[in-house]
């Protein structure tokens, strides 16, 4: 058994309007907001998504940013050097050396993918928005475009004060503790442990 809907009520003619009409003079009565954008810059949050910067020195070409970009706009070559053995008698490694770093930014959607996968702190958020071009080629910006990127990412903020210390920080405070310690156990005529004795 179906239920019956309650009665509609009768339509005012014009209510439409009236209220779109009210909309308007209340919108006319408040104080515009005009940003002065080109003489006046905009104040940006601290996260804001402008240009990504390279920081080519901790880029080990692991491509793990051009695999993981949906848009697939990062384009990374580089060529393979050997090194020479670091002691007597050791193997030679090695290496992958950087040829080319480019992002196309007429294709990124700055999802930011590429900057959280770099697991050796390579690439950064820049606030920098003012990068239009009047040619799309120019919007692929290669590696010396983007190293002069990285100085205007602005720094880290500052740590909680009441956040833990950091594992490494704990781990190296805690070494040099046992140390000390150990430094202090010894008698004077013998050397602490990892100390030279006299010559």
């Amino acid at each position: 058994m179906t239920e019956s809907l309650p009665p509609a009520r009768p339509r005012i003619p014009g209510a439409g309007l009236a209220k779109g009409l009210a909309v308007t003079l209340r919108t006319m009565t408040r104080k515009t907001v005009t940003a002065q954008y080109p003489d006046v810059q905009p104040e940006l949050p601290p996260r804001t998504r402008g240009v990504i910067g390279l920081f080519e020195e901790n880029c080990t070409v692991c491509m793990l940013c051009a695999r993981e970009c949906p848009d697939w706009c990062i384009y990374i070559d580089s060529h393979k050097e050997t090194v020479p053995a670091a002691v007597e008698g050791g193997r030679e490694r090695s290496r992958n050396v950087l040829d080319r770093f480019a992002i196309d930014f007429a294709l990124c959607m700055y999802c930011g993918i590429c900057i959280e996968v770099c697991p050796f702190d390579a690439l950064f958020w820049s606030p920098e928005f003012e990068y239009a071009e009047t040619d799309i080629h120019e919007l692929t910006h290669e590696r010396d475009r983007l190293r002069e990127w990285m100085w205007t990412v602005p720094a880290p903020p500052a740590l909680d004060p009441a956040a833990e210390e950091p594992k490494e920080l704990a781990a190296a405070r805690k070494a040099a503790d046992k140390l000390a310690a150990a430094a202090e156990e010894a008698t004077p005529g013998e050397p602490a442990p990892g100390e030279e004795g006299p010559a």
